[in-house]
């Protein structure tokens, strides 16, 4: 058995949709005063509190300061504490960096609503303090439901459960598959399968040119509003200060432009996600006994300012995360290779290491697509040796 999520897009009324908000708000902003609250007090000398006891101080808040806190379901404040909470431990650990404050414009909408209160029926469920909201797909019912969590993508809210779900008998071929991921192609296979980079697309180039063209024309429209606003608190200064117009407002075209750079926004990430479920499906469906990846640096690459906008495109985390589930659904097995394991470095004909003193001097780089054996003169595309030489790194362990 192993757990898997299931997303359903929600089909809210206008009034529904209010509430959806209002318990998003709530759990950003206690969130956000949980790690007020441990900061404050690790300044003062104190030890880290436990999320029982920030419960608590909610729960005692509620009567005074945040009695509208009442208007939403207890279970999203809970768990806003618990997840800052858990936020703080995975850092001690070294697990993720210093946890941040949820931020109204950059943060993804979302909320938790406890499994026990969950409802499924005909293409509804039922949300605490929302009802029954209609789904446009039917999630499975008469199971057990692991971590609801409701979300906003900048166009439409989703439902995501995790549900237990049986792994396939299927006989496996066999076979060991060496995948070689980067920025020139997204995965070359051992077994011959290529994958392509689909930002190199024309789609995806005229989305991206069009994304530069939308964030330069709310950036000229900010500078514009600002000078307006100033120039207005000049000759009226004491009714500004009075009315409080001296504040910074959003004109229509400014929302306008916003909402079109939160759709394309979108799109193109969808885009970039539906092309790594098809590679990762492809994958899956020659049913290997074993697949080996290639584990890059990418904290280190995404220091270099030349490649790190096109590793972060490639989405090579989610790539890894893809397979590694699908292929536990069918019993096989996801092997990452070391970190510093020369893959495409390697000759898989002899086993010779490449070594620039054997090539006057010159250093080992990404602009090495193609080289020659020194010893056994057989000439290697680079990904291509990557790829069997994982194969071999598989067959080894």
């Amino acid at each position: 058995m192993m757990i898997l999520a299931k997303k359903v897009r929600l089909r809210p009324t206008t009034e529904q949709e209010q509430k959806l908000w209002k318990s998003a708000g709530t759990s950003r902003y206690i969130y956000n005063w949980t790690l007020e609250q441990q900061q404050s007090n690790y300044k003062q000398g104190g030890k880290f509190i436990s999320d029982n006891e920030l419960r608590k101080r909610i729960t005692k808040l509620k009567e005074t300061e945040l009695s509208w806190l009442f208007e939403v379901s207890n279970n999203v404040a809970k768990q806003a504490v618990k997840d800052a909470c858990n936020s703080f431990k995975r850092f001690f650990k070294g697990q993720s960096e210093f946890p941040r404050f949820k931020s109204k414009k950059k943060t993804r909408p979302g909320f938790y609503n406890d499994n026990c209160k969950l409802k499924v029926k005909d293409k509804q469920v039922l949300l605490e303090k929302i009802g029954w909201v209609k789904t446009s797909e039917q999630l499975p019912c008469d199971t057990s439901y692991s971590n609801p969590r409701i979300t906003f993508d900048g166009k439409y809210w989703y439902v995501s459960v995790g549900i237990e779900t049986e792994t396939e008998e299927v006989e496996l071929s066999g076979e060991v598959i060496g995948i070689d991921v980067g920025i020139k192609d997204l995965a070359i296979c051992s077994n011959g399968m290529k994958f392509k980079n689909i930002n190199k697309t024309k789609a995806m180039k005229k989305r991206e040119k069009r994304l530069k063209r939308l964030q330069r024309q709310v950036s000229r429209q900010y500078e514009k509003n600002k000078e307006e606003n100033k120039e207005n608190s000049k000759k009226n200064s004491k009714e500004n200060k009075e009315k409080g117009s001296h504040k910074f407002v959003k004109t229509n075209n400014i929302v306008k432009t916003e909402k079109k750079i939160r759709l394309l926004n979108r799109r193109i990430t969808n885009v970039r996600l539906n092309h790594i479920h098809q590679a990762t499906n492809a994958i899956v469906k020659t049913k290997p006994s074993m697949v080996v990846v290639e584990t890059l640096n990418i904290k280190g690459l995404m220091k270099n300012k030349k490649v790190s906008k096109a590793f972060a495109n490639q989405k090579l985390y989610e790539f890894s995360r893809q397979l590694e589930y699908k292929l536990a659904k069918i019993q096989s097995k996801l092997i990452k290779a070391d970190k510093w394991f020369a893959s495409s470095q390697i000759c898989n004909c002899c086993g010779y290491k490449y070594n620039r003193e054997d090539y006057d001097g010159v250093h080992w780089n990404l602009r090495i697509r193609e080289w020659t054996c020194f010893r056994c003169k057989t000439k290697h595309d680079r990904d291509e040796n990557a790829s069997q030489n994982l194969r071999k790194y598989g067959l080894a362990v």
